[in-house]
């Protein structure tokens, strides 16, 4: 979560929908933290953020629109991941793939007006094609484009992943300020580290990262992406988390016993 600090204007950034993969069922437990501590502080909710279509949770971004109000908004090029997803899961005419879902597509560098705080919607595709950053001062919100130092960059072998955008978008980020933070979606605890972490800074990842820092070339980082990834499983909830995030957090129609599915293709992946 983002705030202004001259008021009371917030922005929450990649929500999650507790669900429960064995029973089919999902929750809120998630979600209510963040209302409750809205609520406590007296806080007005602009925007729901998704930097990009997760493979690895689902998105609460309609029950948190439906309690705060506030619009929801993901890149441009979401387009180009429901076009994708909605061949495999053979969606038909239940799935506009116009971007329609979202209540707003930004483009690369465009505004978003946060109370007094002006912030940047930076695309920084490679993870996906969707995938951005938002840079609200000198914080910045990179997604799963970047992990922490000694964890190195996301995978490009979901649909339309490409390493050597995901290499220009990690020097795209590189060239903030070396001061400025970056927040991290996930952190898997890279060998030898015991605490989770969330955040580090331009300057550390430039010179630390294990995958693209210091003088690491294009040629050599898609290389080692491309290896890597070959080696990488899928994520656990990649089959119901894109069905619902491409439908920005929204579940599938129902089918006409009223029972909302999630499809799981056999084989496909």
């Amino acid at each position: 979560m983002v705030q202004d600090p001259h008021s009371n204007s917030c922005a929450i950034i990649d929500s999650v929908l507790d669900f429960d993969y064995p029973s089919g069922s999902t929750s809120y437990e998630a979600a209510d933290q963040l209302l409750a501590y809205i609520s406590a502080n007296d806080l007005q909710v602009e925007w729901i953020l998704e930097t990009h279509v997760h493979a690895d949770h689902l998105s609460a971004a309609p029950y948190l629109k439906e309690k705060t109000g506030a619009r929801i908004g993901i890149g441009r090029h979401v387009t180009e991941v429901q076009q994708a997803f909605s061949q495999a899961f053979n969606s038909g005419d239940t799935m506009n793939c116009q971007g329609e879902q979202f209540g707003k597509l930004f483009d690369d560098s465009e505004v978003i007006e946060l109370g007094s705080l002006k912030g940047t919607a930076m695309h920084t595709p490679g993870h996906t094609p969707a995938c951005m950053t938002y840079v609200f001062g000198d914080a910045a919100f990179v997604g799963d484009t970047l992990f922490m130092p000694d964890f190195g960059t996301a995978r490009c072998d979901f649909p339309g992943g490409d390493a050597a955008q995901l290499y220009h978008s990690i020097k795209k980020i590189f060239t903030l300020a070396d001061n400025t933070r970056l927040f991290m979606c996930h952190d898997y605890k890279a060998p030898g580290r015991d605490e989770y972490a969330n955040q580090t800074s331009v300057a550390e990842e430039r010179h630390g990262n294990i995958h693209v820092g210091k003088d690491i070339s294009e040629a050599e980082f898609v290389k080692m992406r491309s290896e890597r990834d070959s080696l990488l499983s899928m994520p656990k909830l990649i089959l119901p988390a894109v069905q619902v995030n491409i439908r920005a957090g929204n579940m599938p129609p129902a089918e006409s016993n009223g029972q909302t599915y999630l499809k799981i293709p056999v084989n496909l992946f």
